[in-house]
Order: structure tokens, then C-alpha cells, then sequence
């Protein structure tokens, strides 16, 4: 008997897929399309076994629609520019293009072997020329479109690395790589005009109802549609241009509880102050060295200045109210000044009591005694469901809810003239200018004749220089000798390239649809487009439910203006699933220092206490099911265990753990069994096959036709694991039942069942049993709906409430009958010892129970 050599047999599965072009997507009529797409990798290096788990979920999902007779578009790119291969150019010496292209060509080389069903021929990299030049392109469209626009902004600043940073990359204050004090500046800025696109973005979650509710709501969250009322403060010797301070909040029902007016640094009024008060220049400029992010301003001590200015309240106007800066105020948020109202918000709770400033309670709960924040007390943060007491009255009953008193307070502004009730949206414009060479340039230059002058599209694409170096901080794009002049494409007089290039998130916001026709000479080619899109089925990992899958639902509606592609993709991805993380044991030991040092899984030896350090014996600290980090030295490599175990064993063991939007724990153990089961399967295969038996065994069929049944739905309903569980059973079963034509025909069928999980060992047992061509393009098996019926049913036996015994029986029999077969049964017998029961109780289809 053979053995099932993976080294040998998946290879030559592969070569076989490939000479056949299987996985080759082609636009045909007669059968259904289907575009199953995981989201895409970054170049780093090496795949993980988390890339392994999200890729072969794509996969099964892919070659499951190939065998149910769908024309399947799989396809696989690299979003391949942004800061990593910067760094890795300033550490080696090396350039950022030979670091990615090296490393794409590694990661293929390690993902080819797990057999996934990829049409290679339209891989792409985002750094392609060909591909940024036709996103360039796409830029000019949307500049036409109006859909662009050029101003100055408030960013997050890094002054070491000069360069503006995305909210993400500021940890703690801090720039995420040089670890530089990030500071608040005003720079001219590129952005994608996102928040016009704010109410349908919103609206259209409601239809997305193959997509996980909690990733729709944090991107209604990311929105942010809210009502509130927009008003004036007046200001008193107002200085000229400055007769008002406007603000917008979303409850003026705690209008009688305000304490202060807060501007921002960046606020007109302030900079008008800071040009002639010093306190005030220093003050702001203070402020501007910090972050920009919501964790930063919560985190961050809360600063402010008393402008000396002073307001009127707009509902009484003998109320005064100081104005003053303070550091968590942005421009960007509203009209970059609010109201603080303390007794109802901790923020404002703890300024003013830093400033010794008045704390006023509007409203407090009907029932319950508490201490009211002006005595002391923490803020009554009021809930809009729920009725409350208000002991200042902006309008209405003193018992309302808070939804009913906002409705009444901005009704009560509204009839005042002094405010407007309306709807504003957290969503900002995208700033997509990023100070840095590794990414697209943006295709505009800067005439001092004609202003920004957008490029020629004959033009491009405008490609990146080779030759240029990062032995200084800042953009080597800034200080090249030749790349930035240029001609101007309006009166060819000299000019400046711009030197921004596109943030990374613009690459992976169209892919998609590049992937529909990714040799095409336009952006998209329209009949592909119509053909393929939409995305039936998207796939990625959590981290990217808002700004990823937020701009590239914004980017398919601009494409959809600028004509490439199709109305029905204005939301790109009809499905999509999110999948846990592949996690692991981390191992580690402590120093000298006591400081903690980690340790490869390879290089610890585990025993029946704990685990022990192969090499020195020495005790290892194990910290169970984390998340795999290279720092933690917890990463599993695949090409390992393809070398171990084959590439089989890797797909079926991710798959097999844990529901695949949980969280799955690699361990050797679990990776072992599966591959003894696969070993298993081709053994099966090897005795079924030399023995070529005849004779129907209708028991097992009907067991092959529930298998099937529930295979099948387990993949159509992305329950894998649990499409695994019953593989495992029938494969049980079939090693148990006696040898017939039956069990031959469902190994067969067992290997197309297995084909999307494990194609290398399919291919292999389906050729053994007689198979005709590739399993890759067999059809699906189909369940037989008559013998999905069971003409039995088990009822167990309980004497006294305990269970004896159980028989089978046909699901009409009568009742009596079921009464005698009880009675009769060896274990009632013995129960009764010769006695007669005192009842006998059946509950048909469900039990029998006898009382003695």
C-alpha cells in the first residue's frame, strides 16, 4: 500500500491546474459569473498562516462556485506602496522598489504551493506603473468631476521625518517611526470630496444585507449623521470681522448649563488674538505640537487660555460668558468652537474645575438621590430615551426625555431667530496628500503662469525617479534634480511637479475593479466591468471595516460618475465576510534583567508540566492563544509546515478549529491530526480502489446524500468548521461499513466534497476511484431530497428516569407495537425481573419510558 506523499502529489496537481488554465477567468455567457476576492496583501516579506486562512477561505468559496457551475473570477494583487519599504530602503541602503518587487516575487513563490485557485494572469502591484498611471487618470477624472479640491488644513505633522502623518500613525502624541513630538500644522492639502457623499453613503448601509451588522454600524458610527441646532454667541467690544462666535451642538437642551465658549487654537478669532497678545502665540502654538486623533485629545491634558473676550448668552442677554482657547477644540470638528456645559459632561467638568469656572445643573433624574456637579458631584450625562427633571428649563415640561427637549429647544431658537435646527455628519473630506516618495504621484504641477495646472493624460503615467536616496529625512521627491521641473501642460512655460504623492489607501480603494480587466489601456474597460462586477464575495480581516471599505464604496460612486464603471457598482461588494486571527502559545524566558526574551515555537520542546527550551533544557513561561507577532516570535511559517505536513494539512486545520469568524489557535497537535485524517482518507482510497467492490448499501447512501446535504450548506453558509465535522463523520462511517459499490462511489463523492478544502489530496483520491478529468472541474454533487427522509426514528428506553436502552423503529409504527418492542427489549427484562411494569409511557417519535 502507498502512502500519500505531498511533496510528490501536490506539485504535480498544481502543474496539472496550470497546464490546463483551470483557474483562467474568461467573460462567458452561458454560465453565471461569481467574483469571490480576499483583500489584498502588503509586500512584507513572508506570507503568515493568517494569510493562509483568509486565502483559503477565498479559495473554497471559489472553487466551490466553479464545481456549482459558475464562471469564477479569483483573482490576486499586492498593495505594494506606503512606509514600510521606506523604512526598510533608510535601514538597508537599498531603494524601495527592489525591496517590494523582491519581496512579491518571495510571497508567490510561498503562496503558489498551497494550491489556491487563483487566475495568476492578473496579478497586479499597486507600484506598477501601469497600474498608478491609470489611477492617476482616475485622479484627473474625479478633479473634473468636482470630486477633488486643494485647501489649506489642519494635519498631523511629524517634524523629524517632515511629513504629514494619518491619524493611525500617531501613537501616544507621538510619530509612529520617528517617535518625534507630532505637532498640529497648516498645510495645503489634497482631498477627495468624501463628505458630499455622506447621507448615501449612510442611507446605503441599509442595503448591504450580506454584510456583518457590526461592521454597518461602525461605519454609520464613522459617518456620524447627527441633529442639533446651529447658533451665534454674541460677542461683546467684539473685535472687527468678529461680531459672533458660531457654534453647532447636538444637545441644546443643556443651552441654561453653559459655563464657557471654547475656540480652537486654529480658530480665526484666535489667530487673530495671537498676532497681537504673545500669551496668546504661545499659548496656541503649544497646542499645535499635539495630536490631531480623538485618542490623543482625550488623553491628553486638557489646557485653556481666557481670551479676556466675552459673549452674551443668546437666550438671556444679560448673561456673560468668557471665551477662551483650549487645546481640545479642532477646527476641523464643527465650527471649531463649542459651548461647555459641566454639569453634564466629564471633559468640561474637569476644565472648569481646573479654571474655578461656574458648574450650572439643568436637569436631573426623576428618581433616585445623587450629588449634583456643583456640589461635588460627577456630571448627569441624560439619556435621550429617558424622562428627566429639568430645573432649567430651556423650553417645554419639566419632565421630558432628552430627545423631547432637544425638538423643543431648537423649535425654541428657530422661533427666536437665533438658530437653526440642522443635520451635520462626522465624515471629513479624505486627505490623500501624503509628503513621501512610495506612493503615486499626484498628476498636477504648479505654473507660476496658470496656477495648478492638472497633467496631460498622454502624459502618463508620471512616474516615480529610481535614482534617488534617504540619507536625509523629508521627501527625496522635494530635493531631486530633475523630477520636479517640468513643462506646464496648459502654456509650456517652466514649472514644479507636485511633489505629494497619493496616501496608500487611494491604491486598495479601486483594485477591485481593476482586477476586471487589469491589462486594460483606461482605468476599467466597461464591458468587463459590467460583466464582473459586482464583488459577490468580499473577505478580510476586521482592522479594515471603516476607512477601507468606506473609500472604496465612496471611490466606486466617483467611478461610476466619471464613467468607468456600471451604476449597479455604486456599492462594490454585495457580501462580505470577516475572519478571526490565526493566534498561537508565545514562549518566553527572562534575562538577567529579568526583561522578557522570546522564543520560536520550533525551539521549545513541550512536556507533560510545561515547556522546556530545546537546546538548553531551560523552563519556558508559556502565555496561551495570542495574537502571532514577529516581535513575540509566536508567527507559524507555512512554508514549514507545507514541508512537514503539505499544504493539504495547513488548509484543512484553519478551516477546521473554530467557526472562521472566530479566532483560531494553531497548535502542532491539532496540525498532526489533521494530517493523520488526511493520511487516512488516502489509505481508504488506496484498499477502495484495489478492491473495485459492487452491491448498493442503501443504509450508506442515505448517509452520503445527508453529507452531501450538509456540506453543502456548511460552505454556502461559511460554517466550514461544521462542514468539516461532518466530513469527519461520514469518513468514519465509511471506513466502518463493509465494501460495495456504495462505499466506492462515496469516497468519490467524499473527495469532491473535500476538493475546496483539501484540492491536492481530492484530485488524488478522485483519480484513484476512476475519476474522470480534474476534480477542479467536476460538478458539485447534489443531495437526493428522497433520501434526505428518514423512515426510522431511535427513541430511548428510561426504567425509573434513567436510560437503559434504546431500539429503532419505523416512524408510523403504532403505538401498541412500540409498547411490545420496549417490553421486549433485554435490558427492560432484566429491569422488570419477571414483574409487569406500573406504567408504560410513550411519547412517539421522542421516548419510552417504563416505571417499575
Amino acid at each position: 500500500m502507498t502512502r500519500y506523499d505531498p511533496a510528490t502529489t501536490e506539485p504535480k496537481w498544481q502543474k496539472a491546474w496550470d497546464e490546463a488554465q483551470t483557474f483562467r477567468a474568461t467573460m462567458e455567457g452561458d454560465r453565471p459569473k461569481y467574483y469571490v476576492l480576499e483583500m489584498f496583501p502588503y509586500p512584507s516579506g513572508r506570507i503568515h498562516i493568517g494569510h493562509v486562512r483568509n486565502y483559503t477561505m477565498g479559495d473554497v468559496i471559489a472553487r466551490y462556485k466553479k464545481a456549482t457551475g459558475h464562471n469564477v473570477l479569483h483573482p490576486m494583487g499586492f498593495d505594494a506602496f506606503g512606509m514600510p519599504a521606506e523604512n526598510a530602503a533608510m535601514a538597508s541602503g537599498g531603494h524601495p522598489k527592489t525591496w517590494t518587487y523582491d519581496n512579491i516575487d518571495t510571497m508567490v513563490a510561498q503562496m503558489k504551493p498551497l494550491g489556491f485557485g487563483i487566475d495568476w494572469s492578473r496579478m497586479f502591484a499597486t507600484c506598477d506603473p501601469e497600474y498608478y498611471g491609470q489611477q492617476q487618470a482616475l485622479f484627473l477624472d474625479f478633479l473634473e468631476a468636482g470630486l477633488v479640491t486643494r485647501r489649506e488644513a489642519e494635519v498631523n505633522w511629524d517634524p523629524v521625518d517632515m511629513t504629514v502623518l494619518a491619524n493611525e500613525q500617531v501613537i501616544d502624541g507621538k510619530g509612529w517611526r520617528s517617535g518625534a513630538e507630532v505637532e498640529r500644522r497648516a498645510l495645503t492639502q489634497w482631498f477627495f470630496k468624501i463628505s458630499a457623499y455622506s447621507e448615501e453613503l449612510l442611507d446605503a448601509l441599509d442595503q448591504l444585507d450580506d454584510w456583518p451588522a457590526r461592521v454597518k454600524l461602525m461605519q454609520a458610527n464613522w459617518i456620524g449623521k447627527s441633529r442639533g441646532l446651529q447658533f451665534s454667541f454674541p460677542v461683546i467690544d467684539a473685535p472687527e470681522g468678529f461680531g459672533e462666535i458660531e457654534v453647532f451642538t447636538t444637545r441644546p437642551d443643556t443651552l441654561m448649563g453653559a459655563s464657557f465658549v471654547a475656540i480652537s487654537p486654529d480658530h480665526p478669532l484666535a489667530k487673530h488674538l495671537e498676532a497681537a497678545k504673545p500669551a496668546v502665540a504661545a499659548f496656541n502654538a503649544e497646542c499645535r505640537k499635539g495630536g490631531t486623533t480623538a485618542e490623543a485629545i482625550e488623553t491628553a491634558e486638557k489646557l485653556g487660555l481666557d481670551t479676556g473676550i466675552r459673549v452674551r448668552h443668546p437666550l438671556d442677554p444679560d448673561w456673560e460668558l468668557p471665551v477662551w482657547i483650549a487645546n481640545f477644540v479642532l477646527m476641523e470638528y464643527g465650527t471649531g468652537a463649542l459651548f461647555g456645559c459641566p454639569a453634564h459632561d466629564q471633559r468640561d467638568l474637569d476644565f472648569v474645575r481646573k479654571y474655578d469656572l461656574p458648574v450650572i445643573s439643568t436637569y436631573v433624574p426623576i428618581d433616585g438621590e445623587i450629588t449634583l456637579p456643583e456640589d461635588g458631584g460627577d456630571p448627569y450625562v441624560p439619556p435621550k430615551t429617558e424622562q428627566v427633571h429639568y430645573t432649567k428649563l430651556v423650553a417645554g415640561d419639566a419632565y421630558q426625555t432628552g430627545e423631547e427637549a432637544i425638538d423643543a429647544a431648537i423649535a425654541l431658537a428657530e422661533q427666536r431667530g437665533i438658530g437653526e435646527g440642522v443635520t451635520k455628519f462626522r465624515l471629513r473630506d479624505w486627505g490623500l496628500s501624503r509628503q513621501r516618495y512610495w506612493g503615486c504621484p499626484i498628476p498636477v504641477v504648479h505654473c507660476d503662469a496658470c496656477g495648478v495646472v492638472p497633467e496631460k493624460k498622454e502624459n502618463l503615467p508620471v512616474r516615480l525617479p529610481d535614482d534617488v536616496s534617504f540619507d536625509i529625512p523629508g521627501n527625496p521627491l522635494d530635493r531631486h534634480p530633475t523630477w520636479r521641473d517640468t513643462t506646464c501642460p496648459a502654456c509650456g512655460k517652466p514649472a514644479k511637479r507636485e511633489t505629494d504623492t497619493m496616501d496608500t489607501f487611494v491604491d486598495s480603494s479601486w483594485y477591485f475593479a481593476r482586477f476586471t480587466a487589469p491589462h486594460a489601456e483606461t482605468p476599467t474597460d466597461m464591458e468587463a466591468a459590467q460583466y464582473w462586477m459586482n464583488v459577490d464575495q468580499y473577505i478580510g480581516g476586521i482592522e479594515h471595516a471603516i476607512l477601507h471599505l468606506l473609500y472604496s464604496r465612496f471611490f466606486a460612486r466617483g467611478m461610476i460618475k466619471t464613467g468607468h464603471l456600471p451604476e449597479k457598482a455604486a456599492e462594490p461588494f454585495d457580501a462580505l465576510f470577516t475572519q478571526g486571527m490565526v493566534t498561537h502559545a508565545i514562549y518566553v524566558t527572562r534575562d538577567e534583567k529579568d526583561r522578557p526574551v522570546y522564543h520560536f515555537p520550533e525551539d521549545v520542546e513541550i512536556h507533560e508540566s510545561g515547556a522546556r527550551l530545546g537546546a538548553t533544557g531551560e523552563e519556558v513561561e508559556i502565555i496561551p492563544s495570542a495574537k502571532m507577532s514577529k516581535s513575540k516570535k509566536n508567527v507559524i511559517d507555512p512554508v514549514n509546515i507545507i514541508e512537514q505536513f503539505g499544504a493539504d494539512t495547513a488548509r484543512w486545520f484553519v478551516l477546521s478549529d473554530s467557526p472562521p469568524e472566530r479566532d483560531v489557535e494553531w497548535t502542532a497537535s491539532g496540525a498532526e491530526a489533521a494530517n493523520k485524517f488526511l493520511a487516512r482518507i488516502h489509505r481508504m482510497a488506496t484498499e477502495i480502489s484495489e478492491e473495485r467492490p459492487h452491491g448498493s448499501d442503501e443504509r450508506l447512501l442515505k448517509e452520503l446524500h445527508k453529507t452531501i446535504d450538509d456540506v453543502t450548506k456548511g460552505i454556502e453558509s461559511f460554517g466550514f468548521n461544521a462542514a468539516i465535522a461532518k466530513i469527519y463523520a461520514f469518513a468514519g462511517t465509511l471506513q466502518k461499513a463493509p465494501a460495495s459499490g456504495t462505499k466506492h462511489d462515496g469516497l468519490k463523492t467524499l473527495a469532491q466534497l473535500m476538493a475546496p478544502m483539501t484540492p491536492h489530496l481530492a484530485e488524488e483520491v478522485w483519480q484513484m476511484l476512476g475519476g474522470d478529468g480534474l476534480i477542479a472541474n467536476a460538478p458539485w454533487p447534489e443531495a437526493d431530497e428522497s433520501l434526505l427522509t428518514e423512515d426510522t426514528v431511535t427513541l430511548p428506553i428510561q426504567v425509573n428516569g434513567k436510560r437503559r436502552s434504546e431500539i429503532s423503529v419505523a416512524k408510523d409504527l403504532p403505538k401498541s407495537e412500540i409498547e411490545a418492542l420496549a417490553l421486549a427489549d433485554d435490558a427492560v427484562q432484566r429491569a422488570l425481573n419477571g414483574g409487569a411494569p406500573k406504567k408504560l409511557i410513550v411519547v412517539p417519535g421522542r421516548i419510552v419510558n417504563v416505571v417499575i
